[in-house]
């Protein structure tokens, strides 16, 4: 495995841990979200998992249509997200799949690139099913400076693309896992 493959492994490892450890009573507690509570934020990042074997394999968001809208996790949402992060997985980590390109919404993108957004993904999205179920909210030190390292200089237009909240003023000697959250609109 590349180190890419690795990084991508730990922080959908890390959202997997807390998706196995939702009680029964919680799959509908709210989240740092906007209007998403812990399934709805579960069935999200599951559904990007979902994707990703379908774009490595060279279809493009056209082909895919409407199939994977709505909620995607059945009667077993754990089951559901470990297949998912299976399939997903053995899609980044094929010979050569991170040297490819996918076609996106946005555009077509290096295949490293994506993986990079799905690892990001995962750990921000980790931390808000933390708090969503009321789980441990420290975040893999060393991604996080990664992923920040990575982050801070688009951090002004991931307000401009819709998907983020406005970056969270901190000061400036906060922790890095705060200074990486606020970038994505998140108070920790």
């Amino acid at each position: 495995m590349t180190d890419l493959e690795v990084l991508f492994q730990r922080a959908a490892d890390g959202f997997g841990r807390h998706v196995h450890a939702i009680g029964d009573d919680q799959w509908h507690n709210p989240t740092p979200c906007t209007d998403w509570d812990v399934r709805v934020l579960v069935n999200h990042v599951t559904v990007e998992q979902l994707w990703v074997p379908l774009l490595a394999g060279g279809s493009i968001v056209a082909d895919v249509g409407d199939r994977l809208d709505g909620d995607q996790l059945g009667t077993d949402a754990v089951a559901t997200w470990d297949a998912a992060l299976r399939a997903s997985t053995s899609a980044f980590t094929a010979p050569g799949a991170l040297a490819g390109t996918v076609a996106l919404s946005s555009g077509e993108k290096p295949m490293n690139e994506y993986c990079w957004e799905m690892t990001t993904d995962a750990l921000i999205h980790s931390w808000d099913l933390a708090r969503g179920i009321g789980a441990d909210e420290t975040l893999d030190a060393e991604l996080v400076d990664l992923v920040y390292e990575r982050t801070l200089p688009i951090a002004e237009g991931l307000q401009e693309t819709g998907l983020f909240a406005p970056p969270v003023p901190v000061p400036a000697d906060s922790p890095q896992q705060t200074k990486l959250l606020a970038l994505f609109g998140r108070s920790s």
